[in-house]
């Protein structure tokens, strides 16, 4: 029996979202970019090669000729790289999507004769370079849906897929943890365990941010025992993060739920609202304190934090690593990959639209070992550019960086994250196609293994906290009363071209890798929650931090020391009925011991010589 996705009510107009479809074939789930576009959609990743068709089956309820449009986009103007067509009964139709020039747009698809009853709509991938199709759209007038990405739009989706006008209640928590990357599992775990009731909010199906399996970066920094704990692997990849918080009474988690709109109370938060990937459900979590773990600062973004952004002027705090003149200057996006010798002959197709972009680059170092393991060689043919030698370890070990795949500094990182990650693809594509072209023989059976579709995210927006974090509180070891934890981690400040520049644009121009002496250091409390924020906490990346501090203490598991202190001062503002910054006025000694008590670690294992241990020494 065949299964239907979608039904049509009398002659009303029949939306079919993409991710909605009954089976995705070969097609991908891209969920990453809904803020900017405005919906999930299906992609075409097959490396080159089409991928399986999707495909879902409809109900007409009344006979007639339907007038169809497609939301897809032409991701390579001129080129179009990511064609596809749309199968009905197994018919194709003779439009074909995405190459008409156009960014996310609805494509009209003509007219066809449906009868009543079931209808088959299948999504066949031409060419395997990253087709994308947002929704279907089927209506028996000839007015073309709206194209805008606003309240109004995603109102007109709700009512066609029969979704409430306002969010679901799901429920009050104590803790409300937004992101589950590394730093955000080891905060709801760790609140959890501490007998706090928790939700954890993700917009991704897997955990762990960049050490996801999606992902697939090794958790560098301190290596605290919450962490060792979460992020074992399973055979698959997955991190254990997933089974503990699921074993966990009182954790409740949310996949693939994005962070839409933040509610307040003078200055604190009361509620959020999220929207699901899947059926496109809008719930709202309200909660007495709340984590942002997100990487992005989105909470505090959308709730009016006070931020940082880019690079703070040398004179502002005296850094040696800083610019003369502040600008926006962040870290990028990486795109993860994998390529191996298959037993036979491999073509591959001409990529004129990725050599636009790669230029005459051939030389694909810096792969994904495995998940959890990178900064891997790899095949290079003809002359190359040197690339900055990456150095690390007591002997200044030198490898082949992952990292140095890497573009976006100059953007805007919440509005450009498809356009940065398409990029990345076009110069990896259009760099292994000149591997194969430059020496045939040597590499005829090079073929791609795995690309990510999901960059490795760079550098967004830092909060302000009562405290900035500075390259000389770190390089000269600064002492701080209300220290909670101990992080790890050379200064690691990527380095990009100036902006317009750099024939390689989408490399680093170099990368400061500045080991210091390689002992641990101070991270105060006031770093981990809000200026302006009375009940808003953050680890991670994006604490309180200038652009050069952050470059160490963005390492993930700096981050899940970061989870557990604020974890623990959670529980204890639920305790008292107090804010972060009441805990530091009031009861920081018990907090002090508390979080003593949770962040047992090693610190940097990969460090040589051995680092010291950290105490904390009181007041």
């Amino acid at each position: 029996m065949s299964q239907i996705s979608h039904r049509q009510n009398s002659n009303e107009p029949l939306l079919i979202e993409a991710e909605d479809f009954a089976d995705f074939g070969g097609w991908v789930l891209d969920s990453q970019f809904e803020a900017i576009m405005g919906s999930p959609y299906l992609l075409a990743h097959g490396l080159g090669r089409p991928v399986a068709d999707a495909r879902t089956t409809i109900k007409i309820t009344q006979a007639g000729t339907y007038h169809l449009w497609v939301r897809t986009k032409d991701w390579v103007p001129d080129y179009h790289p990511g064609r596809f067509q749309l199968l009905v009964n197994n018919n194709p139709l003779p439009i074909v999507f995405g190459a008409n020039n156009q960014d996310w747009s609805w494509q009209s698809g003509g007219t066809l004769q449906l009868d009543a009853g079931e209808t088959s709509l299948a999504l066949h991938d031409l060419t395997g370079f990253a087709g994308r199709c947002d929704a279907i759209y089927l209506s028996l007038n000839a007015t073309a849906p709206p194209s805008g990405v606003d309240d109004a739009s995603r109102a007109w989706r709700r009512a066609l897929r029969g979704l409430p006008d306002e969010a679901v209640d799901a429920g009050d928590f104590d803790v409300v943890v937004v992101g589950g990357g590394i730093s955000g599992c080891s905060a709801a775990l760790a609140a959890a365990r501490l007998g706090q009731r928790v939700a954890l909010i993700h917009d991704r199906p897997v955990l762990g941010g960049n050490a996801s399996k999606e992902i697939g970066l090794m958790p560098r920094g301190t290596q605290g025992a919450l962490l060792q704990e979460l992020s074992a692997r399973t055979v698959d990849g997955d991190l254990a993060a997933l089974s503990l918080l699921q074993a966990e009474a009182n954790a409740s988690l949310f996949l693939e739920h994005r962070i839409i709109a933040a509610e307040r109370e003078g200055s604190r938060i009361t509620s959020i609202q999220t929207v699901s990937a899947r059926g496109g459900h809008e719930r709202r979590f309200g909660g007495r304190i709340f984590i942002d773990t997100s990487g992005v600062a989105i909470l505090g973004v959308l709730a009016g934090a006070e931020t940082m952004f880019g690079r703070e002027a040398q004179a502002e705090y005296g850094e040696t690593y800083a610019p003369e003149q502040a600008d926006t200057m962040h870290h990028g996006n990486t795109l993860f990959f994998r390529t191996r010798m298959a037993e036979h002959p491999v073509l591959f197709p001409d990529v004129p639209w990725a050599i636009e972009v790669s230029k005459d680059y051939a030389n694909l170092s810096g792969q994904l070992i495995k998940t959890g393991e990178e900064n891997g060689p790899g095949p290079a043919a003809g002359t190359n550019p040197n690339t900055p030698d990456f150095r690390f370890g007591r002997n200044n070990d030198v490898f082949p960086a992952t990292h140095f795949w890497e573009y976006g500094q100059w953007l805007d990182p919440y509005t450009s994250g498809e356009l940065v990650r398409d990029y990345l693809m076009r110069a990896l594509y259009g760099t292994f196609s000149n591997v194969k072209r430059l020496e045939p023989e040597a590499y005829a059976n090079l073929e791609f293994e795995w690309m990510a579709f999901v960059a490795a995210q760079g550098e967004f927006r830092r909060y302000r906290g009562d405290y900035v974090l500075t390259e000389q509180d770190i390089r000269h070891h600064k002492r701080f009363d209300d220290t909670l934890i101990a992080n790890d981690g050379s200064f690691c400040v990527h380095c990009a071209w100036p902006e317009g520049e750099g024939k390689y644009d989408f490399r680093l121009m170099d990368w400061i890798f500045d080991m210091r002496d390689q002992e641990a250091y101070e991270i105060p409390f006031r770093c981990l929650y809000s200026a302006n924020i009375d009940n808003l906490m953050m680890a991670g990346k994006h604490i309180s931090v200038t652009h050069v501090a952050g470059s160490a203490t963005k390492l993930m598991g700096n981050g899940a020391q970061h989870g557990v202190a604020v974890a623990a001062a959670a529980a204890l503002c639920v305790k008292h009925d107090t804010t972060p910054r009441g805990l530091l006025q009031a009861h920081f000694e018990e907090l002090r011991a508390s979080v003593d008590a949770l962040t047992g670690c090693d610190h940097d294992l990969a460090a040589s010589p051995p680092v010291r241990k950290f105490i904390a020494v009181p007041g």
